[in-house]
């Protein structure tokens, strides 16, 4: 579901077709909805990220050749930086269950809603006009309710602006010291959406991936951080894009790479 802003919201499907991708919609659309909606799927699908670096880095490594064969590395994001971060705060402290409440959440009571009842995701502005008791009582967001509401006042009132990141010239600790402003962003917050706006350099670690590593890398022993950051150094600044790869590539496969 994308949002047009000055249109009503349209569902978009998405499909593979060729080496490329078909794209349509629920309603025709006109010109200029065709181009906005064209340029939120370029930017989700990453269709225009340049990873040849990437690509280069892991070629030479047997046990990340895979990666530059199979084309992997284009992490899907939301049309917005905005609704990436949003959703970043209700992926911390909580199962995934919980966060998929509270997305949806979000979704049915603040969304727009297209002409096949389907909503998208609000808007700062939506968000804005709502106080903080309202993400507590009836999006059940908990601790994050303030931080909803305050985010949300920030982003509509110009002082914050979350898009530029996409295009920050900002050194590394500069950028992620801003990111973690936002009341509910730690470095594990913080370094997942570097990678969403195509920096990799943090690992962003969680017990997830940290429970992979030691299963896939580490023979089933628990790991240091420290030796974690050791084992994706090689890679530089991609080493948070190796590190995805590697713990996700049996998602490709169907099959774990330490079987």
């Amino acid at each position: 579901m994308l949002d047009l802003q000055q249109a009503e919201p349209v569902t978009v499907e998405i499909s593979p077709a060729n080496r490329a991708i078909d794209v349509s919609t629920s309603r025709r659309v006109g010109k200029k909805a065709a181009a906005a909606i064209e340029r939120d799927v370029r930017h989700m699908f990453r269709l225009d990220d340049d990873l040849r670096e990437f690509y280069q880095s892991v070629t030479a490594d047997p046990d990340f050749a895979w990666v530059a064969h199979e084309g992997a590395g284009r992490l899907l994001r939301s049309p917005t930086v905005f609704e990436d971060l949003v959703k970043m705060i209700c992926t911390t402290n909580c199962s995934w269950a919980l966060t998929e409440k509270m997305v949806s959440g979000l979704v049915n009571e603040l969304g727009r809603e297209s002409a096949d009842g389907r909503k998208s995701f609000p808007t700062a502005a939506a968000m804005a006009e709502k106080p903080e008791r309202f993400f507590r009582d009836q999006i059940r967001s908990g601790y994050r309710a303030p931080y909803f509401a305050e985010l949300a006042q920030r982003v509509t009132s110009g002082s914050l602006n979350v898009e530029a990141w996409m295009t920050s010239e900002l050194p590394l600790n500069e950028l992620i010291k801003e990111m973690k402003s936002v009341k509910g962003v730690g470095n594990y917050a913080a370094e997942n959406l570097l990678k969403l706006i195509g920096r990799y350099d943090g690992l962003a670690l969680d017990s997830w991936t940290r429970a992979q590593f030691a299963r896939l890398r580490n023979k089933g022993r628990v790991a240091s951080d420290k030796k974690i950051l050791r084992f994706y150094s090689r890679f530089n600044s991609w080493r948070g894009l190796a590190l995805w790869c590697d713990m996700t590539r049996d998602w490709l496969t169907n099959e774990s790479i330490a079987e």
